[in-house]
């Protein structure tokens, strides 16, 4: 069920039906770190939708853990904007989903209370971060969700789910209330189960903020052209996709398909170099941890958060963190610092945004001449729970994602078939603030997609 289907049924029991979803099957997927049991709703067009948030951005009231244990029992005394605005429409927030610790990963597996589970496989990941965010959607629990995403982190999820994942222009949707992992990548992004939903959401999230000065004042329509053709259009396709090693054949198989489909729909697909592309990983992997090491050095044992006595101010310190940041987090403000360091700043962050401006003018100078990048979103389908340890594999799987947070760009993922029985997604990617046409070009692909039903993507059966 679409948000714009919920609109026939009954409100109340929309949120009954999704509660008791989640007391039914949750327990074994487990989504959710906090359930809302009495659900507050306010009147507004969607009063009383069944929505989820991720637990990274703030809601008044009711925990925000991060899924980390140094902030497991904080409870937050504001609404992050994109909430408030959720609020305001009359969604009804059920619960805050869980992620890897500080958004940190790419499978929820590295958050600090459990691992959520894949509706397709309960044996497989969801993906990550938000991969609470995108199996509650894909398994029915709720209609739609926000995630956050950093490096890919509603995309890959909502890949590996079979679901549709958003990630807006920067600065489009306020950050404030949404806790920091890396500032300058972050943006709050919808998870949803069609294209439209996706763009309606984003009528409601999008919009200038005083209290976020990263946000730009561009009034958007994200809905009004998105049922209009695409004959015409160009579409690049990175030649740098076909060389990473580690690209599934099943996978490139989809990705083979959906380039076909793209030229069914009358638009013409060229191939491109853009060589700085295989950079992006590593210039990623500097850039976020060096912010976060920033963002994170608030959590002291002080302020908020756990405290864990011992002798001395340091000790307080050290002790805190060691127990209450998990080993992906430890390491990558380990590696942060490490990179911001004096001796060090100019060999490795500094030269870090210098190939950033670089890999920012090759895919703007691309988006000159074409109407968008496709690529897969993910290059593996989703994997089993456990069987990934190497930290380095791990990264790799944003290789196809991480380029549009690194230059700001919109980018969504779609369901578009499936590899070794798990769903795949395809990622369109667009100019900066061409976010409407993005979600035009997805909605195309979503009509006539081969793998869905009628124009809506097909769900799970979840076998409890």
């Amino acid at each position: 069920m679409t948000i714009e289907d919920s609109l026939n049924f009954s409100r109340e029991e929309l949120i009954e039906q999704s509660l008791e979803k989640i007391r039914s099957i949750d327990p074994v997927i487990k989504s959710f770190i906090t359930v809302v049991e009495k659900v507050e709703v306010n009147d507004g067009p969607y009063r009383g939708i069944p929505i989820a948030i991720k637990d990274n951005i703030t809601t008044k009231g009711l925990k925000t853990t991060c899924a980390s244990k140094i902030l497991e029992n904080y409870i937050p005394p504001y609404d992050a904007t994109c909430v408030r605005r959720l609020r305001d429409y009359g969604f009804a927030i059920v619960g805050k989903t869980n992620m890897d610790e500080f958004a940190m990963g790419s499978s929820t597996e590295r958050s600090a209370f459990f691992t959520t589970r894949n509706p397709w496989d309960l044996d497989c990941v969801p993906g990550g971060s938000s991969g609470g965010s995108a199996a509650a959607v894909a398994s029915g629990q709720v209609i739609a969700s926000l995630g956050s995403d950093t490096g890919g982190s509603v995309r890959q999820p909502a890949s590996f789910c079979g679901v549709v994942g958003f990630k807006p222009t920067y600065g489009l949707v306020s950050r404030y209330g949404l806790i920091a992992f890396a500032s300058s990548l972050d943006q709050v992004g919808p998870i949803t189960k069609s294209v439209r939903d996706a763009a309606l959401i984003m009528e409601i999230i999008a919009g200038k903020d005083p209290f976020d000065s990263t946000t730009v004042s561009r009034k958007i329509d994200f809905l009004s052209q998105i049922e209009e053709d695409i004959h015409g259009m160009k579409f690049a396709i990175p030649k740098e996709v076909y060389e990473y090693e580690q690209l599934d054949s099943e996978v490139a198989e989809r990705f083979e398909e959906a380039i076909k489909t793209a030229e069914k729909l009358g638009a013409t697909v060229e191939r491109v170099n853009i060589p700085s592309m295989k950079y992006a990983v590593a210039t990623y992997y500097v850039i976020a941890p060096a912010e976060a090491s920033s963002n994170l050095a608030r959590y002291d044992g002080v302020k908020y958060g756990l405290r864990v006595e011992e002798t001395g101010l340091k000790g307080t310190y050290m002790k805190t963190r060691n127990i209450g940041f998990g080993e992906e987090v430890r390491r990558r403000i380990v590696l942060g610092t490490f990179t911001l360091s004096a001796a060090y700043y100019e060999a490795y962050f500094n030269k870090a945004l210098k190939v950033r401006r670089i890999l920012s003018n090759d895919i703007n100078q691309i988006l000159d001449s074409f109407d968008a990048i496709l690529t897969p979103t993910s290059p593996i389908p989703a994997f089993k729970i456990g069987s990934v340890s190497d930290p380095l594999t791990y990264y790799l799987m944003d290789i196809f994602t991480v380029p549009a947070n690194l230059v700001g760009i919109p980018a969504i993922s779609i369901p578009f078939g499936f590899a070794h029985d798990m769903p795949v997604g395809l990622q369109i990617m667009g100019k900066r603030f061409d976010d409407p046409k993005v979600l035009r070009i997805a909605r195309n692909f979503e009509k006539i997609s081969p793998y869905n039903d009628n124009g809506r993507i097909r769900l799970p059966a979840v076998r409890i």
